[in-house]
């Protein structure tokens, strides 16, 4: 199934050139004017990457971002800016923001970030079942081991 895209940027001409070039790569792409628009059309489980522009009218991309964590830890947010500084990238990743992605770029950088992020999200995800697997067996061997000893003395005894 493809991954589920929603591209928020109040530049029309960058939100029609990522939905061109992620569409051509094969993701579902949705597209918001800003952050309020985003707001409105996100829904928790229907949408797997935000690619957002940092500065927008009416909700910029750091109060989108706080928004929408609030719901969903594990949408992949990647934060767009045409005004990188150090602070805003700090604060984005702080925030919960998987990377910052400065203008201009290039289509490619973009996915090349894109991969990494599902891949890190694919190994979380991995890594929640193998801690959950070893969880299970810390828990289970007592069990069977006292049951074993419960059965032993009653035999013998």
């Amino acid at each position: 199934m493809a991954e589920r895209v929603l591209i928020v940027d109040d530049d029309e001409g960058v939100r029609d050139a990522l939905a061109q070039f992620l569409h051509s790569l094969d993701y579902q792409v949705m597209t918001a004017e800003d952050g309020e628009d985003a707001l409105n059309k996100y829904q928790k489980g229907e949408v797997d990457i935000i690619l957002a522009d940092l500065m927008m009218p009416k909700l910029d991309g750091i109060e989108l971002l706080k928004r929408v964590r609030q719901v969903d830890e594990d949408v992949i947010f990647l934060m767009i800016t045409g005004h990188p500084s150090i602070g805003t990238a700090v604060e984005s990743i702080h925030l919960g923001a998987d990377d910052y992605i400065t203008k201009p770029f290039h289509l490619e950088d973009v996915k090349i970030r894109l991969d990494k992020a599902l891949e890190k999200r694919s190994l979380k995800g991995r890594l929640k079942t193998a801690q959950g697997l070893a969880w299970g067996l810390m828990l289970s061997i007592p069990l069977w081991l006292l049951l074993g000893i419960i059965l032993v003395i009653l035999i013998k005894g």
